[in-house]
């Protein structure tokens, strides 16, 4: 397949892929139209290692960006990831300028942990 124009571009976490891929997939079906296999490998490693619903995901996404020091990237990571402990989130933030307190860790592991329950 060759792209021609990139229409638009948005910051996506793996829960909502796979809800847009399998919205996709019911209306090929119902279409009568083959699923190609790259679409259904795609659609199965979103299956596989999303954790929460798509809404959950953006939901967490717009409570992190309420942070001073968190990008939209790093609250997509963190929505994909959802971090256990002060560690992983260290790892994820390993490549920034900065570093975060142990309040700012803190607050973060109590969006996930509400998140995930």
């Amino acid at each position: 397949m060759i792209v021609k124009e990139v229409i638009s571009e948005e910051l996506l976490t793996l829960a909502e892929v796979k809800e847009i891929l399998s919205r996709i997939v019911e209306e090929r079906r119902e279409q009568g139209l083959e699923v190609g296999y790259g679409f259904r490998k795609a659609l199965h490693h979103a299956d596989q290692f999303s954790q929460i619903s798509g809404e959950k995901s953006r939901e967490l996404i717009n409570r992190l960006l309420e942070l001073e020091k968190m990008k939209p990237v790093i609250a997509v990571r963190i929505a994909d990831l959802l971090p256990q402990s002060r560690d992983e989130i260290r790892s994820i933030y390993a490549k920034e300028k900065y570093t975060l307190s142990n309040e700012e860790l803190d607050q973060i592991l109590d969006y996930v942990l509400e998140t995930i329950e």
